[in-house]
């Protein structure tokens, strides 16, 4: 197996804890409300907490598909939630899972840096599709603009 890492660094106009709260803690309910795409957010097992299997459902085109999420841990004091795509259809064939470590920080602004470590754990030998790799980035980065957006449109969520 082979893992290959990619880190990411960002800024966002929002602080930390309503993103963290948007992302992490409150994701099952807001984000089917935010994002047209997505059907249903539901915990297969667990409650939330670490070791919980999330299903989110996607329809696309008329398509219907959905993803698996494995909560691989939250840090509710320093604003960090890790997870990894362990199933479905956007976890490429060459993969066993895709992990994400997430971590905000207060920026001088007010807002947040926004961390985030992909690691991308590869089945034998197989190396990774660039492609495949540019459309699930540019598909994170859009639904993170839709959450930003709509905690700027909507002050009063917290």
């Amino acid at each position: 197996m082979g893992v290959f890492t990619f880190e990411h660094e960002s800024t966002s106009p929002v602080a930390p804890a309503r993103l963290f709260k948007a992302l992490a803690l409150d994701s099952d309910n807001l984000i089917p409300k935010i994002d047209e795409s997505i059907k249903n957010v539901e915990n297969v097992a667990g409650n939330g907490e670490p070791g919980t299997i999330k299903k989110i459902t996607f329809v696309e085109g008329g398509n219907e598909y959905y993803v698996k999420h494995h909560v691989d841990g939250i840090d509710r004091d320093n604003f960090g939630y890790n997870y990894s795509v362990v199933e479905g259809l956007p976890l490429p064939d060459s993969c066993e899972k895709i992990s994400i470590e997430t971590k905000l920080v207060a920026a001088s602004s007010g807002g947040s840096i926004v961390k985030l470590i992909v690691k991308y754990f590869t089945k034998g030998d197989a190396q990774l599709n660039e492609e495949e790799i540019k459309i699930g980035k540019e598909k994170s980065e859009g639904f993170f603009k839709s959450v930003e957006a709509y905690l700027l449109a909507n002050p009063d969520y917290n």
